[in-house]
């Protein structure tokens, strides 16, 4: 997918809301494009330039698509980073294949049966769709709020459709899974539960409740702090009751998905 190189100059939010606003009232207006500046706006508002890829903090979250626990992390604690200037010091991945398991056949059985499993590859697709987290966040937000009705919500709301649509017909919903399952049988220590989440490699554990602190305090870059870390609650302290589901629970034998 082709993306424009931006410029970072300080931009004037409100008038660029208003451009957003008028063009939004057209039924002319393009998905896409709408929603790239949407993510314009986004990224340069209050003026905040975000710093050097090379500075962001890493979080990464290993969770699977039925998964209660993640579902709720996903839709209330992941949105903090958006919702905010967060994502300007964290470099977010987000890993959809949790505590899955791969047979010797390329047979992958879900912990939530194989809704799950398709889930997964659909959120997989979206990821591969728009690489950029901001744009594939929203996108699986919508799914794990809406996971009966995510094709009638979520593709209408954010469009993706045919590129989603042949992602997961073909070989690379399956090849993306496989990388997936790599990704999260390779992690050391290994993964425990999910949600699992890691801040620059290394697992938060019980701390993955006040990840905004783990974050923040992370962070090592020149540019200044955003306003949610001198908000957040300190290291330590329980923001959240932290509920997972383990890997080691057993897992339906009828919970398979085969890759044709």
């Amino acid at each position: 997918m082709y993306t424009p190189s931006i410029r970072h100059e300080p931009l004037n939010s409100n008038s660029l809301l208003g451009v957003l606003s008028t063009m939004a009232s057209s039924s002319s207006l393009n998905k896409f494009v709408f929603l790239f500046l949407a993510v314009l706006l986004f990224t340069f508002s209050d003026n905040f330039v975000a710093g050097d890829e090379s500075d962001k903090v890493k979080l990464d979250l290993y969770y699977e698509s039925l998964c209660p626990y993640c579902q709720k992390f996903i839709v209330d604690e992941i949105v903090k980073i958006f919702n905010s200037n967060l994502h300007t010091i964290t470099n977010l991945k987000l890993v959809p294949f949790g505590n899955a398991r791969v047979s010797d056949d390329m047979t992958v059985t879900c912990q939530h049966g194989e809704e799950e499993c398709k889930l997964n590859a659909i959120e997989a697709c979206a990821i591969r769709t728009w690489p950029d987290p901001k744009m594939h966040y929203w996108f699986i937000r919508c799914v794990e709020k809406n996971t009966k009705k995510w094709e009638s919500s979520c593709v209408k709301k954010y469009g993706g459709a045919k590129a989603i649509k042949d992602c997961y017909s073909g070989d690379l919903s399956r090849n993306l899974i496989m990388e997936y399952a790599n990704q999260t049988f390779g992690l050391k220590p290994k993964h425990e539960y999910v949600p699992w989440v890691t801040v620059n490699g290394e697992p938060l554990y019980d701390n993955m409740d006040d990840f905004v602190a783990q974050v923040c305090k992370a962070y090592k870059g020149k540019s200044s702090l955003p306003k949610l870390c001198n908000s957040s609650a300190s290291p330590g302290k329980k923001v959240w009751k932290l509920q997972v589901s383990y890997a080691d629970e057993a897992v339906n034998d009828k919970a398979k998905y085969l890759w044709n």
